[in-house]
């Protein structure tokens, strides 16, 4: 039985670290824990990391794609937060940026991680930042190493 599973080191992959500004306080965070993973885990080389700061999370999409059709990538790491408010704002930007992003590594057929908080207050993403929940940004960028590696193995 042959099985193919992803490794995190991947020293030479070019990553593209998508971040929103909006709720910056937050998304700073997941950037430090994502550039951490990348770096220090994944042992990736800082020359080959691009950060991209997009207005908002509903934003990360299309600017997804554009890196992902430069064919300069190896996977994008996409960071934001999106907090519940008093309104059906919330479903719409979170949903949003969840399925484009989503259609984005489907059509380039990169990994595309998905890092985007959906909280329902900010203490919540706080505890996701980086505190009781760990960071998700780290997490999103372990998950891009390990799937560049897995596609590389399928495609062997």
């Amino acid at each position: 039985m042959k099985v193919l599973e992803g490794q995190v080191a991947a020293p030479n992959a070019k990553i593209a670290v998508v971040i929103a500004r909006f709720n910056s306080f937050i998304n700073d965070s997941l950037l430090e824990g994502a550039l951490d993973a990348l770096t220090r885990i994944g042992q990736v080389n800082e020359e080959n990391i691009t950060i991209v700061k997009a207005p908002g999370a509903y934003e990360l999409p299309l600017v997804a794609r554009r890196l992902a059709s430069s064919k300069k990538f190896d996977a994008i790491v996409a960071l934001g937060t999106v907090i519940r408010g008093g309104t059906a704002h919330f479903e719409y930007v979170a949903g949003e940026a969840s399925s484009g992003l989503g259609q984005v590594a489907m059509q380039a057929e990169i990994p595309v991680a998905f890092g985007v908080l959906t909280t329902e207050n900010i203490e919540q993403a706080i505890e996701r930042a980086g505190t009781k929940a760990g960071n998700k940004g780290a997490e999103a960028a372990l998950v891009a190493l390990e799937m560049v590696n897995l596609l590389a193995q399928i495609s062997e």
